[in-house]
């Protein structure tokens, strides 16, 4: 069960019965047992200096002094290891009767520090402490020392809080109980129970606890604080309705599938458990369980299913640690049941979910649902619908793998070939081969839909934003494929520095030089390039454009292709008029020495000026200002999306300074 148990000693009542339950454990078996106890010399020798100054006259004489000085260092280090060799000699007995190995240490320093230090250098895979020690008072819940090494030690921890010898009026059921919320943590600390209830041949239970009562609570404690309007839109009745009908039965499904699935993990270690559900809070539940059964052991999750994975210890398991009157072990280790056992206990499939499950050809149908349930697991899913295999399969097959399956099995079905007879199977083992081996990873292009990156072949997560292959989509690029039509009446570009080949229909050049020439054109006509670079798109279709850019240019006859519309423009209607034509507010000019000095101002002046002029307005207060600026930002974000650059927005004499 445990091959190296590991003991803090310092001869406490509780440190006594922290020995007997490691020699339960560790008989008959070839566990080894270490003890060790702590002892702050150096913490004395300081002490003494700091009362050197209280001493009798005759004490004060610097020769007697120090040899006072020097006696007290002799007697405290060598008092220290003798009562430290003590406490030791109690487990080192014991263990020498049973025939149990034994190791003991001695060590000097800051008690907690010390024993943290040595339980993460040393091999150890259970430690037992007490919860109190020498220095505790009738008011104690949980000594400082056996706090600050249970958080910071992460191994499992078996804290003693029942002593038979001060305890003899609370009898214990001599139950182990093991309360599970469906984390890693709890599902190993229902493997640690199934050890030691085989091993000490001892009954075991294991619990769960939803809360329905918490949102009943919350909406009641609301409807006195929420104005009337405020209750109309949060929708109270329907808000309890919804509740009740389908959340609280949906926390209870949850939980009760998780004591099913211990049950289940139980049998296949061949031995019984009783299974319990409890509601209501989880804390205030568990600790009401635990002083009704008072059982032998009570084993928790160091962490909780809600709980981020670096926390030293959940909300729950803090609370209990202090208040419950068993023992408690923390359990650090993590355990997940098979994905089959989970999701039989856990999760449905709907009807269009299981029609869908049946087109997977019959070979990799038992791979394709395994990895399904995974998923669905992974990210809390209760029902898988057809929507939720659509995201699976989008991350566990390669890019272009299902497209090819849906192709080949098409074929067969026209040729009247079934994929899961002799022949078929083998043509769809072979053909399914090429449809992931073969395709070279550099025709597959996947999206990011986090942050809009591209990459070329298959990538498992993004180097942009850290999004995780579920975000990773394969690009469809039929929906902006040139035609045979389009395709034939095309020029193609040599692109710069590699010399790619890319080609542009001539509806597609048409929609680019609608864009005003200049810097705006060669904007636009490089985003698209690079994209269709990125993309693998050889021709470049009109779609393809429209997808990219996402504008519409509006073409101005009158201008011989340059657009009305052009955000730049108005800088040339502004410069040309006259700040002395306009009424400025003192709250205007205020507002607008606020902008930074020099190009940026006078570019935002000018705009409202223009913006000013075109609406007849003469007058500019701080509201008209106001207005202005934010619809010269408007008409900025618009350039910049159309391809603009900063040189764009500065006026020549700026640039050539």
């Amino acid at each position: 069960m445990f091959k190296n148990i590991y003991i803090p000693v310092d001869n406490s009542d509780y440190s006594n019965a922290c020995v007997d339950l490691a020699l339960e454990f560790a008989k008959g078996s070839d566990t080894t047992i270490s003890a060790s106890h702590v002892y702050a010399a150096k913490m004395h020798d300081v002490r003494f200096r700091q009362m050197e100054s209280g001493l009798p006259e005759e004490y004060q004489d610097e020769e007697e002094l120090e040899k006072q000085r020097n006696i007290h260092d002799q007697l405290i280090t060598k008092g220290m290891e003798v009562i430290s060799d003590s406490y030791l000699d109690v487990p080192k007995e014991k263990c020498k009767e049973l025939d149990i190995p034994f190791v003991g240490k001695s060590l000097e320093g800051r008690n907690w520090t010390e024993l943290v230090r040595d339980i993460k250098e040393s091999p150890y895979d259970l430690v037992i402490m007490g919860a109190l020690g020498l220095g505790a008072i009738k008011d104690s819940l949980i000594g400082s020392v056996a706090e600050r090494v249970i958080r910071r030690s992460n191994k499992d921890m078996l804290i003693v809080k029942h002593c038979p010898e001060i305890h003899d009026d609370r009898p214990s059921s001599g139950k182990i109980v093991v309360a599970v919320d469906g984390s890693g943590h709890s599902f190993g600390g229902l493997m640690t129970g199934i050890e030691m209830a085989k091993k000490l041949n001892r009954p075991l239970e294991v619990i769960s606890t939803f809360d329905p009562y918490f949102h009943y609570a919350m909406f009641n404690s609301l409807t006195g604080v929420l104005s009337r309007e405020a209750s109309k839109v949060f929708k109270f009745e329907q808000q309890e309705k919804l509740h009740e009908d389908i959340i609280d039965k949906g926390l209870a499904k949850i939980y009760q599938a998780h004591l099913e699935i211990s049950r289940k993990v139980c049998e296949e270690e061949d031995i019984e458990c009783t299974i319990r559900l409890l509601d209501g809070k989880v804390f205030e539940k568990v600790l009401q369980y635990a002083r009704e059964e008072n059982p032998y052991l009570l084993i928790l999750g160091r962490i909780g299913v809600h709980s981020a994975p670096d926390m030293d210890i959940g909300g729950n398991t803090e609370n209990l640690l202090r208040l419950v009157p068993c023992n408690i072990l923390l359990s650090s280790k993590v355990f997940k049941p098979p994905i089959d056992m989970q999701a039989e206990e856990s999760i449905e499939w709907t009807a269009e979910g299981k029609e869908r499950l049946k087109k997977i050809p019959g070979f990799v149908r038992p791979m394709a649902t395994s990895a399904i349930l995974r998923y669905a697991l992974e990210r809390g899913h209760s029902m898988i619908t057809s929507s939720v295999i659509t995201e699976a399969v989008q991350e566990i097959l390669p890019a272009g793998a299902m497209q090819a399956m849906s192709a080949i099995g098409e074929r067969m079905k026209n040729e009247g070939m079934d994929p899961n007879n002799p022949e078929g199977l083998g043509m769809l083992k072979e053909e399914m081969a090429e449809a992931h081996a073969g395709k070279p990873p550099e025709e597959i292009t996947l999206k990011c839909t986090s942050c809009n990156t591209f990459y070329k072949g298959d990538v498992v997560k993004c180097t942009v934003c850290n999004a995780g292959p579920e975000r990773l989509l394969p690009v469809n690029k039929e929906e902006y494929q040139a035609t045979e039509a389009e395709a034939q009446d095309s020029t193609t570009f040599t692109t710069l520095p590699d010399g790619v080949q890319v080609s542009w229909t001539q509806e597609a050049l048409d929609k680019l030089n609608s864009f005003p020439q200049g810097h705006l054109r060669r904007k636009a006509h490089a985003r698209v390039e690079k994209n269709a670079r990125v993309q693998k798109v050889n021709t470049v279709s009109a779609a393809f454009l429209d997808k990219i850019l996402n504008e519409k240019i509006k073409k101005d006859d009158n201008d011989n292709g340059a657009s009305e519309g052009i955000p730049g423009d108005i800088l040339s209607i502004g410069a040309a008029l006259n700040a002395e034509d306009f009424n400025w507010s003192p709250e205007a000019l205020e507002r607008l020495e606020r902008v930074p000095k020099g190009f940026m101002r006078d570019n935002t002046q000018n705009r409202v000026m223009a913006w000013c002029s075109q609406n007849d307005i003469r007058d500019i207060s701080l509201d008209v200002c106001e207005e202005g600026i934010r619809e010269s930002v408007k008409m900025m974000e618009d350039a910049i999306k159309n391809g603009a650059g900063l040189d764009d927005f500065i006026p020549q004499k700026e640039v050539k300074a």
